[in-house]
């Protein structure tokens, strides 16, 4: 007889992005020490995404198992810019140190998540390309699609398909895939956003999937009311701004531009709130070359 997995929810919510359902599902009881562990690893990471960092930087003490050091890493990392550096450092020195603390999966996954932030992909697979939870291989999907190898984030792919074929992070990988991917496979990747939607609840990131689905179809009108729902139920959650979810803004700014609505509000958000997103960046770049052409013509 199989052993229930007491943290089925907790796990499958953070997967979704229901970050506090996930934190309302974690009084669980009869748990093991390994799957106490887990659950305040997972419950952090739940704080992190809600944006409240210093709260996790504070709880998790300097004694703490191997994950949770993991996981304060990461909100330090996340903290501010000047703390970057130092957090890096301190990943470093963990994966670096015994063997046995070096190939925690939680610090792998730390690792592999801080280094796909900083844009430095092999630094990222040098710790997550041995796989070995599903977390990581779909970590790994991710990679390979920011470095546009969809042919690796396939074989990642099939990796979780025969761990657990109708696992949630199987699903998404299987959408973020076919969205990469494109063409025809828009259409599926759309329908396991909704699948999950109906089978689940319908998040801020599923609704961001149907939304850049949507937008690759055309159906701009349909992305944009996709959106504007996923802000409010990011309003609902994070009552202290709205603002803390940059996808959401990012693809309601590039949705208002193709449908000639008006995108200042969206994007002052973004750039207020996240003024490293890609978006942000590339629209300073293209506004700081426009500058200087300028320049040249009036000198």
């Amino acid at each position: 007889m199989a052993t229930p997995d007491h943290l089925f929810n907790l796990r499958n919510n953070f997967y979704l992005g229901a970050y506090q359902a996930a934190i309302n599902s974690s009084d669980v009881s009869n748990l093991s020490q390994d799957d106490v562990v887990e659950r305040d690893s997972l419950v952090h990471r739940c704080y992190i995404a809600l944006g409240q960092l210093q709260f996790v930087i504070s709880e998790i003490n300097d004694s703490a198992p191997t994950p949770l050091q993991a996981v304060k890493l990461l909100a330090l990392y996340f903290s501010s810019p000047d703390n970057k550096e130092s957090a890096i450092s301190s990943l470093k020195d963990w994966l670096l140190a015994d063997p046995a603390i070096g190939n925690n999966a939680t610090l792998r996954l730390v690792a592999g998540l801080v280094f796909l932030h900083e844009n430095d992909f092999n630094e990222a697979l040098k710790y997550t390309n041995a796989g070995g939870t599903m977390e990581l291989h779909a970590l790994n999907v991710q990679i390979f699609i920011k470095m546009h190898r969809s042919d690796y984030a396939e074989r990642q792919l099939r990796i979780m398909q025969q761990m657990d074929e109708d696992h949630t992070l199987t699903q998404l990988a299987n959408a973020w895939l076919d969205l990469a991917v494109g063409g025809s496979k828009i259409q599926e990747a759309y329908l396991i956003f909704q699948d999950l939607s109906e089978r689940y609840q319908s998040t801020s990131l599923l609704l961001n999937g149907k939304a850049v689905c949507c937008m690759h179809m055309g159906n701009f009108d349909e992305a944009e009311t996709l959106l504007v729902e996923a802000l409010n139920k990011a309003r609902f959650f994070l009552t202290y701004c709205d603002a803390r979810d940059p996808e959401t803004l990012a693809n309601l700014v590039v949705c208002c531009l193709h449908l000639g609505n008006p995108s200042n509000k969206s994007f002052s958000q973004l750039k207020l709130s996240h003024p490293d997103h890609v978006l942000v960046k590339r629209v300073s770049s293209a506004e700081e070359s426009f500058d200087r052409a300028l320049q040249g013509f009036s000198s």
